[in-house]
């Protein structure tokens, strides 16, 4: 888990380790690569914010994560479609925030990562299916996988953590 509060520093670390940031100060290093093009083969990154485009159904964006992601599981991700409750042409428009997290968790877990990245994944689900979503995550991620989960949630995500980062001001 990585805690603290607002403008802390998640998001940039996040951002960092998806390689979506490329001027900050310091070494950051994943298997031995500074973020960019090549790790974005083994990060697995859910934004807070999705960037599914609202008329774009499902089925096309499972198509072209297919596409770009080399271990991306389509067959996972229609599993993971079905248990959240999702149509596979549903679009984006068509779906609640509450929905719309569920999409992306399941677009993300669908991959074979070595690092997961999440930002506040249920930030939009309703109180009553959170815990279903967490099982959901805890159950499907690559287990000789990492993550980190960047949340305000943490009575409801506490049970996925191993351990905590705390940031305050940009430091540890």
């Amino acid at each position: 888990g990585v805690l603290g509060p607002n403008v802390s520093g998640k998001m940039t670390l996040l951002k960092i380790l998806a390689g979506l940031y490329g001027e900050y100060q310091g070494r950051v290093l994943i298997d031995g690569e500074t973020p960019g093009a090549r790790t974005k083969a083994f990060v697995s990154y859910l934004p807070d914010k999705s960037g599914i485009p609202a008329d774009m159904p499902v089925n096309r964006v499972i198509g072209i994560y297919h596409m770009f992601f080399e271990d991306f599981d389509e067959e996972k991700c229609r599993h993971l479609l079905k248990v959240f409750g999702i149509g596979e042409n549903q679009t984006p428009a068509e779906m609640s925030k509450g929905m719309i997290d569920k999409l992306q968790i399941a677009l993300v877990l669908s991959r074979n990562a070595r690092l997961y990245l999440l930002d506040e994944p249920i930030g939009g689900v309703d109180a009553l299916a959170r815990e279903h979503v967490l099982d959901q995550i805890r159950e499907n991620f690559n287990p000789k996988g990492s993550m980190l989960i960047v949340t305000h949630l943490v009575h409801d995500m506490e049970r996925l953590f191993d351990s905590i980062i705390v940031l305050k001001e940009g430091k540890i």
